[in-house]
């Protein structure tokens, strides 16, 4: 994909503005939105843009911040899951702890919010203590939203257990939105200022990027992401009204500046800097773009590749029709259809000649490599496999498993495992294409180029089974997949 930001800009700037704020408070709780780590949203419209650009500049920060991870516990009794990752909130923490300590930063502690007595989320708790990490409990909070008197009280922000920090910086994250992180910063703010402390609050935000135009692709992707929660994206009239500047934010922030800058207004007793929720954010993203067409590209395509989603996600009964039609929508506005990503016309051709599911993977160059299903292997296991002899190139005639290795291993899932599908999935046939390798030069050249599949964009014709699909999200393949299962099955072991 052409680049067109610069991510190392970003990371300068962002860091720039952070270091200001705090030299404006003494202290700064920081909501960080999106992903703390792999952030691939941003890669995905921004190319360029480094998907660890948030740690490695929080790396940067170890020695004057401290890092607070909240997660709901609604998402906790849920199971919510992060899409990109197939994992649980909860693990998501657990992934986070264990990373950002890699890093050298120091993690407080975690806050399970929404608290009401769940108990998953009190075993959740005993889990994380058991580990060694320090659990806080936030119920909901009195008053909220409108009753700013309450809020801002001993029995509002006040009854929450105070977090003990030391450090200037303390970054608040999370899994995923609706987290609880902006409630978690206000709480530590106002028995901060109670204190005596005078702290206050910012938010590290990328999207929407109120220096672009309000229906710029890359804000539109943002709409996208979120249509699951009806995001839409607003001109900040408070930010006009105060400055003259045309700002774009996003309708739950402007829905809740006035009353957040009265809670803040309160906590602080003193006048708040901030005249418009634009003024909260630290967003530099606008400034680093210095290819605006790639990067208007690469927003369109990740529309797409959310609309499918979108539509897989309905049929699997993920999301309501409210998501499909606001995805609808956004496709229209900027007058896209599906066959605009290259893979998705490609696969089904391959579909439409076969009579059998499909899968095509788009090159770095732009060729577009096809694999069907068959008794032997998956479609993605013969789409990966063939991607891989063309970059390593290989013959497509070379058989790069046995057939004497892949016999003994079908009729082991057919007659001992009692699987419906015999054939390999693509973890199994890459795990047999590792054994091959050991003896045969050909197999271990194509095992090479794995790591060159990162990044490259996929469609199947059909939605894949939990383990090909786990094996491509960990090869880094961007896939897409149309609304139909693969078989009239129910029940796919």
């Amino acid at each position: 994909m052409k680049q067109g930001f610069d991510s190392e800009l970003y990371m300068q700037k962002q860091k720039e503005q952070i270091l200001k704020r705090i030299s404006q408070f003494g202290k700064l709780y920081l909501e960080f939105g999106g992903k703390l780590f792999d952030d691939l949203h941003a890669a995905r419209v921004l190319p360029g843009f480094d998907k660890a650009a948030k740690i490695k500049l929080l790396t940067s920060l170890k020695d004057e911040a401290e890092l607070i991870i909240c997660i709901s516990a609604g998402d906790i009794e849920r199971n919510k899951i992060r899409a990109d990752y197939g994992i649980t909130y909860g693990t998501e923490v657990t992934r986070m702890i264990d990373n950002i300590s890699s890093q050298g930063i120091s993690i407080n502690s975690v806050v399970i919010t929404m608290f009401e007595d769940q108990q998953s989320a009190v075993a959740y708790k005993a889990k994380l203590e058991n580990r060694g990490i320090k659990v806080f409990l936030h119920r909901k909070t009195k008053g909220y939203p409108h009753d700013v008197d309450t809020i801002v009280s001993d029995s509002g922000y006040g009854a929450n257990p105070y977090i003990p920090t030391t450090k200037p910086l303390v970054v608040v994250s999370a899994p995923g939105p609706g987290s609880g992180k902006l409630a978690t910063c206000l709480s530590q703010v106002y028995h901060e200022n109670k204190r005596g402390v005078n702290a206050s609050y910012a938010k590290f935000e990328t999207f929407p990027i109120w220096n672009l135009p309000l229906l710029h692709p890359v804000n539109l992707a943002y709409e996208a992401a979120t249509a699951d929660l009806l995001d839409v994206n607003q001109i900040d009239t408070f930010h006009y009204d105060a400055y003259g500047t045309i700002a774009v934010n996003y309708n739950r922030d402007l829905e809740a500046f006035p009353v957040l800058k009265a809670i803040l207004t309160k906590i602080s007793k003193s006048n708040v800097i901030y005249k418009s929720p634009t003024d909260m954010g630290v967003n530099m993203a606008g400034y680093c773009i210095y290819d605006d067409e790639a990067v208007c590209e690469a927003a369109k395509q990740e529309i797409i590749r959310r609309y499918l989603k979108g539509l897989v996600d309905f049929k699997n009964g993920l999301a309501n029709e409210k998501t499909i039609l606001r995805l609808e929508f956004l496709m229209s506005k900027l007058s896209l259809k599906v066959e605009d990503r290259v893979v998705v016309t490609a696969a089904r051709e391959k579909e439409s000649k076969t009579g059998k599911p499909s899968m095509a993977i788009e090159l770095d160059d732009g060729r577009i490599i096809r694999g069907k299903g068959s008794d032997n292997m998956s479609a993605s296991a013969a789409c990966v496999f063939n991607a891989v002899k063309v970059l390593a190139d290989i013959p497509k005639s070379v058989k790069l498993i046995s057939p004497d290795i892949i016999a003994p291993i079908n009729r082991l899932k057919k007659n001992i495992l009692k699987d419906k599908d015999k054939a390999l999935n693509l973890e199994e046939a890459l795990l047999a294409l590792t054994i091959c390798a050991n003896a045969d030069p050909t197999a271990k050249l194509a095992l090479k180029q794995l790591n060159s599949l990162n990044n490259l964009q996929a469609h199947s014709t059909c939605i894949l089974k939990e383990a090909d699909e786990e094996a491509l999200r960990k090869l880094g393949i961007n896939l897409t997949s149309d609304p139909k299962f693969s078989s009239n099955d129910l029940y796919c072991d």
